[in-house]
């Protein structure tokens, strides 16, 4: 049986085209699902009272599944197009995955353990966690991973599996927390109520919930009292409201004279004899 040049051309056209036309289709479907999932999530929760950190973690989770999805039926069709039966690779893969399934229990155990840390809300997009030995924002929480951004800007992919103890820091107020050491020679009764005003003057701060006050004394140190002072704060921002505190209690105690102890030390020289 002889083929012609010109009916291989014709052939690798027609393949050709239609694998053009496959990808097209499949950026054109996974740009449009993705959008309307976001659409539509956005708009069944809109009426439900659902935090907009909880609609995201959704909304990522949902995508990703719909781009896996996507991708198999991609790769199907692609098959078709060779006129490959799927079937034999589908029975193949099933034995080959039962094969190696025991190797796989770390995967399975990564996606059990995503199901229940969607489904009981321990975690959601945008929140300040620390677990697994890291600390930061929550970007993404999928079915095998999930993503943590670092302050210093490191993304971390952290295995769900190995999330356990996670202490979630964005959940109700937070606590600003300010320890400030005094000299022993300056009088703590009048360096309390410096500290009182310039709490005072914070509790019309938007970020505080509740106080800030005096907390007292809270340790007698080797060169200083340290006193405490504490307010609630909305989250995350504590660590500005801090920040702020320190700087007004320092200006306040320069204008009334009181000294923050610092570490000096002090060199004896003895003299040889003559």
């Amino acid at each position: 049986m002889n083929i012609s040049f010109d009916s291989i051309f014709e052939l690798a056209l027609g393949v050709g085209f239609q694998i053009l036309l496959l990808i097209i289709a499949y950026a054109i479907t996974n740009r449009l699902g993705k959008k309307l999932i976001s659409s539509f999530l956005h708009k069944s929760t809109k009426k439900q009272n659902v935090s907009e950190a909880r609609v995201l973690t959704l909304e990522k989770l949902l995508v990703n599944s719909f781009s896996y999805v996507l991708l198999f039926i991609f790769i199907v069709m692609l098959f078709g197009v060779f006129d490959l039966d799927i079937g034999p690779l589908i029975a193949s893969a099933g034995v080959i995955g039962l094969a190696i399934g025991f190797g796989a229990q770390g995967l399975v155990s990564d996606i059990v353990t995503g199901f229940f840390i969607l489904l009981e809300k321990q975690v959601e997009v945008g929140e300040y966690i620390t677990t697994a030995g890291y600390d930061g924002i929550v970007e993404e929480v999928g079915l095998r991973t999930t993503k943590i951004r670092s302050f210093d800007g490191t993304l971390n992919f952290v295995p769900n599996r190995q999330m356990e103890g996670v202490s979630n820091h964005s959940r109700g107020t937070m606590r600003a927390l300010v320890d400030i050491g005094i000299s022993y020679n300056d009088d703590i009764d009048h360096a309390m109520a410096v500290l009182q005003n310039v709490c005072d003057q914070f509790s019309q701060d938007e970020r505080f919930e509740d106080g800030p006050n005096v907390l007292g004394v809270l340790q007698l140190g080797d060169s200083d009292v340290v006193l405490r002072v504490i307010g609630q704060t909305k989250n995350m921002e504590q660590w500005g409201a801090e920040r702020d505190m320190r700087k007004a209690i320092k200006e306040a105690f320069d204008q009334n004279g009181i000294e923050i102890p610092f570490p000096q030390q002090v060199t004896h020289l003895k003299k040889d004899s003559q």
